[in-house]
């Protein structure tokens, strides 16, 4: 059987597969050598890593997705995007530092939060006050590398080529 008759039976290609099982393969192997008792804290339900777990899940699906999803939308209606005389599309430019913005803030939450301020202070000796001000800085820079990508782009563009959509002015023409 070729790759193209499975393709037609399976519906993806043999890889798509293979790391699948490879990814199932891999849970069975935690849950087996973690046991499912410790993903359950009977002393303090909350801190359960079964509870964050489908936390994460509800949150993300029925609160966070429709959230950027409808953000993302706005960002397409502005035109902006698909504006048949924009060289560049500046969607991207806002979207990834906008992710890297989400991914961040996950990270310094517990800290912007101040959760284990005692145990942070006891360890390190510092305090958690830093947290939320290095963040805003991190991600006020990843717009700021963007806005310039975006700039470096918009500079080299080919300005001989023309616009889809536009038509040439009279002194464009050569003859």
């Amino acid at each position: 059987m070729g790759a193209n008759a499975f393709r037609r039976i399976y519906g993806s290609h043999p890889l798509h597969l293979l790391t699948l099982i490879a990814g199932f393969a891999l849970l069975g192997y935690v849950i087996a050598s973690i046991k499912p008792t410790a993903l359950w804290n009977p002393n303090t339900w909350w801190q359960s890593i079964a509870v964050w777990f489908a936390a994460a899940i509800i949150a993300h699906d029925l609160v966070l997705f429709p959230i950027y999803a409808v953000a993302d939308r706005l960002l397409l209606a502005t035109g902006a995007a698909r504006t048949p005389t924009a060289r560049v599309p500046i969607v991207n430019y806002i979207r990834v530092p906008a992710l890297g913005a989400g991914l961040t803030f996950l990270v310094f939450l517990p800290g912007i939060i101040k959760q284990g301020a005692p145990t942070f202070i006891a360890a390190t000796g510092l305090t958690q006050d830093v947290f939320l001000g290095r963040w805003l800085l991190l991600t006020a820079a990843m717009f700021a590398v963007s806005a310039v990508c975006y700039g470096i782009r918009l500079a080299t563009v080919d300005r001989a080529v023309p616009v889809r959509g536009r038509e040439p002015h009279a002194d464009e023409t050569t003859y």
